[in-house]
C-alpha cells in the first residue's frame, strides 16, 4: 500500500510520520512536496503536523491554497482517503474537506502532553478498530486545538457518526477535567460524512512504536489501511 505524506513550509513532523508509516507499520511511503501537482498513485494522503506556511494569518489558512492541496481536495472528492494530524487538521478544515475549525486553546497557552482518548465512531476507519472501552494514550502538541461547530454542524456530526475520538480520562470518562484545550465535547478529531478525510489534533505518528513505550497509535494508522484494502 503506498501512502503519500506531503511536506509544507513549515512542516515538523512529516518525517514523524514517514518513519511511523514506513519503518514502524511497513507501508510504502511517498514524500510529497507542497509544489508538487502528482499524488504519485497514492492510495491515502497523510497531511502532518506543524506549522505550515509558519500558521499566518489563521493555522493552515496558507497551505489550503498550494498547489499539492488542489489535488489532495480532487483526491478527497473522488472518494480517496485523506488524513490530517494537528496542523494537518487545521489545513484540512480550511479546505472545507473537513466540517468546524480549530481555535486557540482556551489557556491561550501550547500544550505538549499525553492526553487519553475515547474512540467513538463505530463507523469510521481510524476509530472503529480500536477498543471502544479502552482509552488510548496519544501525545498532542498545539496552540490551537480548540475543535469548534455550531449547533446545527454538531448535531450532524453526532447523528452521522462523524465524531472519531474525545478526550477523556484514564477510565474512559469524558468531562471537563479531561479536555486539554476547551473544544467542544472534548472533541479530538472528526471525520466526513462520507467518511473517507480525517482529523485529528493528537499525535498518533508518534505512540507507534514499543521503543517509545508507547503503540497505541498504530491502531489508528492501520485502520486507516484496513480501509484502503477492504
Amino acid at each position: 500500500m503506498k501512502i503519500g505524506v506531503v511536506t509544507f513550509p513549515g512542516s515538523n513532523c512529516d518525517m514523524d510520520m514517514v518513519h511511523a508509516l514506513g519503518q514502524d507499520l511497513g507501508f510504502d511511503v511517498v514524500q510529497l512536496w507542497h509544489k508538487d501537482r502528482d499524488l504519485q498513485g497514492c492510495e491515502a494522503v497523510m497531511l502532518p503536523g506543524g506549522f505550515s506556511y509558519g500558521d499566518y494569518l489563521r493555522s493552515g489558512a496558507i497551505a489550503r491554497f498550494s498547489p499539492i492541496m488542489e489535488e489532495v481536495i480532487a483526491f478527497a472528492n473522488r472518494g480517496g482517503l485523506v488524513m490530517g494530524v494537528c496542523n494537518g487538521f487545521q489545513i484540512l478544515c480550511e479546505a472545507g474537506l473537513l466540517p468546524g475549525t480549530l481555535r486557540h486553546n482556551e489557556s491561550r497557552k501550547f500544550i505538549c502532553r499525553n492526553v487519553h482518548l475515547k474512540p467513538v465512531s463505530r463507523t469510521a476507519a481510524v476509530s472503529a478498530g480500536c477498543d471502544a472501552d479502552t482509552p488510548l494514550v496519544i501525545p498532542i502538541a498545539h496552540g490551537e486545538g480548540n475543535y469548534y461547530i455550531d449547533d446545527e454542524g454538531l448535531k450532524a456530526l453526532q447523528d452521522n457518526d462523524q465524531i472519531l475520538f474525545q478526550y477523556c480520562d484514564e477510565e474512559g470518562q469524558v468531562n471537563a477535567m479531561s479536555n486539554p484545550n476547551g473544544a467542544l465535547l472534548n472533541i479530538a478529531g472528526v471525520c466526513n460524512e462520507g467518511k473517507n478525510v480525517f482529523g485529528m489534533m493528537p499525535h498518533p505518528e508518534r505512540a507507534c512504536s514499543d521503543d517509545l513505550a508507547n503503540s497505541d497509535g498504530r491502531a489508528i494508522l492501520l485502520g486507516l489501511a484496513a480501509q484502503v484494502l477492504a
